[in-house]
């Protein structure tokens, strides 16, 4: 069944051995030669089924050198990969890290060197972002930084865009709006958090998409809150209802979640975070079907305030 929505890979939960998430099985093999027979495995699968889109930063643990090996070594020539720049990984594979796993720094210094090593993806290289923009870390007002931006995007044809988390992400979207270099928007993409909760940059986003923006969505499963879990019990009604659609649709939960994002949104792509071929699997089911109208608007009605889900999200344990 065509879409207008395609879906992506990103690589956050596979470059790394502890990520925010609620996992079924922490059970698994967290030395690096697993994980990079696993990231393999993965991004072997998402190709054979179809996705093109990959989206990794260097934050994500050792997913920016996974990907580029596998790249490299399977010769695709039909794949737009991403990345960012501004946040470090400094957790540096420790099992149960109990300091902060990733540094945020959008200076130019940091930009700089994170590029160094972000533009061996050239020339599959489509998109380079800010990884989490806040108003705060004053990144989209440091001339330096945008002009920086806007020269890598004339030199090597790249989309320029950002990534945005938290209650604020619609006061980031509209500052990024603004910024502009001899007239033309600096920003070509924006990549956003939106799902059955966290549906407060509908508006936005939705008005971005008809100026040709690109609009990728994250964390569409809600970093595994849309699964029954009895640690969120003002969500049992919504359980409920997801669990009777993934048996009308006989797919799982996370495909009826995937397809409200296509449905509701139609982004230019919704990024599954599978970091098992047979997650993938699953996640992919989405493109098989179309949610009706009164089940959209029924989904639509669970987001919760922003200010709510962004706490809950604060609360989720790396593992």
């Amino acid at each position: 069944m065509a879409s207008e929505t395609k879906i992506g890979l990103g690589l956050a939960a596979i470059g790394r051995p502890d990520y925010i998430n609620i996992r079924s099985n922490t059970n698994i093999d967290k030395s690096i030669n697993a994980f990079k027979n696993n990231a393999f495995k993965v991004l072997d699968e998402a190709y054979n089924l179809g996705i093109r889109d990959f989206d990794v930063a260097p934050s994500y643990g050792l997913g920016e050198q996974f990907l580029l090996e596998w790249n490299n070594s399977r010769n695709h020539k039909d794949v737009s990969l991403s990345t960012k720049f501004g946040y470090t990984y400094v957790a540096n594979w420790e099992i149960g890290f109990k300091g902060k796993h990733e540094i945020k720094e959008h200076s130019l210094s940091k930009l700089n060197e994170q590029w160094a090593i972000s533009r061996a993806f050239i020339p599959s290289l489509d998109t380079y972002q800010i990884h989490s923009a806040t108003l705060e870390s004053g990144v989209l007002t440091n001339t330096g930084v945008l002009s920086r931006l806007f020269e890598l995007k004339q030199k090597h044809q790249l989309k320029i865009g950002i990534t945005s988390s938290g209650t604020e992400q619609i006061k980031i979207i509209e500052e990024a709006r603004k910024v502009a270099f001899d007239g033309k928007d600096l920003f070509d993409s924006y990549q956003v958090t939106f799902n059955i909760f966290e549906q407060s940059c509908y508006k936005v986003l939705k008005q971005l998409l008809s100026k040709n923006k690109a609009v990728i969505i994250k964390e569409a499963l809600a970093n595994g809150r849309v699964f029954r879990n009895g640690q969120f019990k003002n969500y049992q009604n919504i359980y409920d209802y997801l669990e009777a659609l993934a048996t009308k649709y006989n797919v799982g939960i996370d495909a009826i979640a995937l397809r409200f994002v296509m449905d509701a949104l139609k982004p230019t792509i919704v990024l599954s975070g599978a970091s098992l071929t047979d997650h993938l699997k699953q996640n992919i089911m989405a493109m098989g079907f179309e949610l009706h109208a009164d089940e959209i608007y029924q989904l639509k009605s669970f987001a919760v305030l922003p200010q709510n889900y962004w706490q809950e999200r604060s609360n989720l344990e790396w593992n």
